[in-house]
């Protein structure tokens, strides 16, 4: 009998550290490397299932926190959890509502057990998560994988708030993992350490001294710091330290360019809210680089948007033009076609990279995606 979670790594690169894997999940099989489209609150923002279904998406993500606040795990519980009661036949991940907790950092108080914090963005009320009343919500919520409660810094932080983040993580994933029951969800372990790999290593020993996680995120990244000091100390993260033989998840980023990067030294997952968020500002990923619909000079543009891209807005037809006037026009059919075909080209980008992989030609795929211009994207 097939078990109900395994990670199997299909081929290695030889020219680099990516690598192809099948993740078997409860509720079906992931094909990395992957990006997750992100929904927040049980919903990636103005599409509907069949919609991420139609262009591919593979698992996505709801969030711990905003769930919790309303409608509330428990309402969720007795919904049937999740995939029933969002109609998401297909994996989902919730993180540990950790990074929302950290971005209250002015309304938060951290103790060694718990977490305080006010809900400014919604009743004001103040909240007590404990690593155990965490897990009681990653469970009731019912997801594939949950990710441990765990504390990350923006950047710069000083070194003293950095390593007590990482102290308390890894306290925390011992009590996540003692108190996490449900077996047909995964749990994963958070690395932190912020740009220190001294303290990241250390985060990685004592998570493997805690127990064996299903997998690894990489948290406290993508936190203010530029993306080439995040590789300074994630490249020898990945090459070196972190176990080869679970699924390495790299928190909260989205950009292509970095994606193609990350990949290239070892990343299985992703996610990010922005391809959905530039799409409600109005940009669009194509294989020109950065479009900014807003532009006037897209008005009388009666080229497709991408005419390079398979997804279901480019094949209907529509305009550049068309798409202009609807940004302009603030119409929210704007909003759902641009972030379709946002997460439609990180999708691709991601079976692309796959591919490569598996042709065993992943460093030429790279350096020629980094030196054209879709590889060189303005965020």
């Amino acid at each position: 009998m097939e078990p109900l979670f395994s990670f199997q790594i299909e081929h290695e690169d030889t020219s680099t550290s990516a690598r192809a894997a099948t993740f078997t999940t409860a509720h079906g099989k992931i094909k990395t490397p992957v990006f997750m489209p992100v929904g927040t609150k049980a919903t990636v923002k103005g599409l509907t299932p069949c919609d991420l279904r139609e262009i591919g998406a593979q698992i996505i993500l709801a969030n711990t926190y905003h769930l919790e606040m309303r409608p509330g795990s428990s309402l969720i519980a007795q919904m049937g959890g999740l995939q029933t009661w969002e109609r998401w036949d297909k994996p989902i991940l919730t993180d540990s509502g950790g990074f929302q907790v950290f971005s209250l950092e002015e309304h938060m108080r951290i103790e060694d057990d718990k977490v305080r914090f006010r809900a400014v963005d919604y009743d004001g009320a103040w909240i007590e998560w404990t690593p155990q009343k965490n897990m009681e919500i990653a469970q009731n919520l019912g997801s594939d994988i949950c990710m441990q409660l765990d504390i990350c810094c923006g950047y710069p932080a000083p070194y003293e708030k950095v390593k007590r983040s990482m102290e308390l993580s890894a306290t925390w994933a011992e009590q996540c993992f003692a108190a996490h029951t449900r077996p047909d969800q995964a749990l994963f372990g958070i690395v932190q350490g912020g740009m220190d790999l001294d303290l990241r290593r250390e985060s990685i020993r004592r998570l493997q001294e805690v127990g064996d996680f299903f997998g690894y995120g990489i948290g406290g990244y993508s936190v203010g710091e530029p993306h080439e000091t995040m590789f300074e100390t994630l490249t020898p993260l990945l090459e070196q330290y972190m176990p080869k033989d679970k699924p390495r998840y790299l928190m909260g980023v989205g950009n292509p360019a970095t994606l193609v990067r990350a990949v290239g030294k070892g990343v299985d997952m992703f996610d990010c809210v922005l391809p959905t968020r530039t799409a409600r500002m109005g940009s669009a990923f194509t294989s020109e680089g950065r479009i900014k619909l807003k532009h006037a000079r897209f008005a009388l543009d009666k080229t497709v948007l991408d005419p390079a891209c398979g997804c279901p807005v480019c094949k209907a037809g529509f305009s550049r033009s068309y798409l202009h006037h609807l940004v302009k026009s603030k119409e929210m059919l704007g909003a759902i076609l641009l972030s379709k075909h946002n997460l439609y080209y990180l999708l691709s980008l991601m079976n692309r990279a796959r591919e490569a992989i598996l042709q065993d030609r992943y460093e030429a795929f790279q350096k020629s995606f980094l030196s054209s211009r879709e590889g060189r994207f303005d965020f």
